[in-house]
């Protein structure tokens, strides 16, 4: 089975049903049936086909959210092209080594600016371009024979103990990690999922996008999060679904009472990741929006790898439990596992967890022991297991 089997489900099975809420460029706000993201998706990958790209070719894509970035991710699963997201704050340096490391046939952006910035001789696509030569493409379907353990995505770490590395993420990684986040959190057909975060970051793309098709919610896809239209947000599309980071719950904080309760009232779930939150954030959250925030751990290597229950305490200061088929362990210096509250370094294995860097062995001898994956995060585990 390959990651388009599951992204099938809503795809083909829920053709009818609305499935997205955008806003184009003059403000407007547009809807999409999973039956017509599936037709842009087929007549991108069309032309993306006859612009040469073939299976294991890599596409890297340099764009805020908008609705093209899904377009072109949900072409490339179809062809078993390889996604290639790279982060928009990312300038010349950082971006010539991606480039230079993923060797994309192309790179898609938004505007001459943002072209400007990738060295010669690469091939730079503009995206409202692509929209409008997709757009007279056939939409007939498009499939191609592709292994789970393909690569369906390059996702660069963010460096800060040397050159970034690419995470090869194949398409059972992404597989494992949406059965695991809908099964575990209840995301179903009736959710809402309000989608703040950036789709080059695993947040947005791996858990969110994913999740959403998988399950056939409704998302409403925002250029990113902007507290000053929060509450316009919350109160237009009433979300049930929430992921975000730290900061942006710090920010949510900064809404009246009254306005917080109002969110509040049809939320289901609000999830947290991609750094630590803090007790006290936490603990505001609840008594201003009546909900406990779910705390989770994952990574761009791993997705995700552990979480706090939907159902059973969600603990401050703590990221949960295993997700199901994910093994942990923490071992110190000599690489023997610790006891109950003693600190050492976590180590995983799953299903979710990537087979190896890219071009890299060199790195993937420093990650993997014995199967075993090494996070370099410190971590404890209590004795009742979180």
């Amino acid at each position: 089975m390959q990651l388009l089997d599951l992204l099938d489900l809503s795809l083909q099975g829920r053709r009818d049903v609305l499935a997205l809420e955008h806003e184009r460029a003059d403000g407007s706000l547009e809807t999409l049936t999973f039956g017509e993201l599936d037709a842009r998706s087929n007549r991108m990958a069309h032309l993306l086909e006859r612009r040469g790209l073939r299976q294991g070719d890599r596409l890297a894509l340099y764009l805020a959210n908008r609705v093209e970035f899904l377009d072109l991710f949900v072409a490339c699963v179809k062809l078993g092209v390889i996604v290639v997201p790279i982060n928009i704050l990312y300038r010349e340096r950082e971006i010539g080594h991606i480039v230079a490391d993923a060797e994309p046939a192309a790179v898609v952006v938004a505007g001459s600016e943002s072209a400007a910035l990738f060295p010669a001789p690469t091939a730079v696509w503009d995206v409202e371009v692509l929209a409008r030569h997709a757009a007279e493409e056939s939409p007939a379907s498009v499939r191609r024979v592709i292994d789970g353990d393909d690569a369906a995505a390059i996702v660069y770490t963010s460096g800060t103990t040397g050159r970034s590395k690419g995470a090869v993420l194949s398409h059972n990684n992404f597989l494992a990690n949406g059965v695991n986040l809908a099964t575990c959190w209840r995301i179903t057909s009736e959710d809402r999922y309000l989608a703040v975060l950036p789709l080059f970051h695993v947040h947005g793309l791996g858990n969110g996008v994913i999740a959403w098709l998988l399950t056939g919610c409704r998302m409403r896809l925002a250029e990113r999060f902007d507290v000053a239209r929060a509450d316009e947000l919350f109160s237009s599309f009433r979300p049930t679904l929430f992921f975000g980071v730290p900061t942006v719950y710090v920010r949510l904080l900064e809404l009246a009472p009254e306005v917080a309760a109002r969110i509040g009232a049809h939320m289901r779930l609000f999830v947290c990741g991609s750094a630590p939150l803090s007790a006290a954030t936490l603990e505001s959250f609840r008594a201003r929006f009546g909900h406990t925030i779910l705390e989770r751990y994952g990574m761009s290597e791993t997705l995700m790898n552990i979480g706090n229950p939907y159902e059973g305490e969600r603990r401050p200061g703590s990221v949960g439990l295993p997700f199901p088929g994910v093994s942990t362990r923490i071992v110190g210096p000599d690489g023997a596992s610790v006891g109950v509250d003693e600190v050492g370094e976590l180590l995983v294995r799953g299903p979710n967890v990537i087979r190896h860097y890219w071009r890299r062995p060199d790195a993937d001898a420093e990650a993997f022991v014995e199967g075993w994956f090494s996070t370099g995060d410190l971590a404890m585990r209590s004795a009742d297991g979180y």
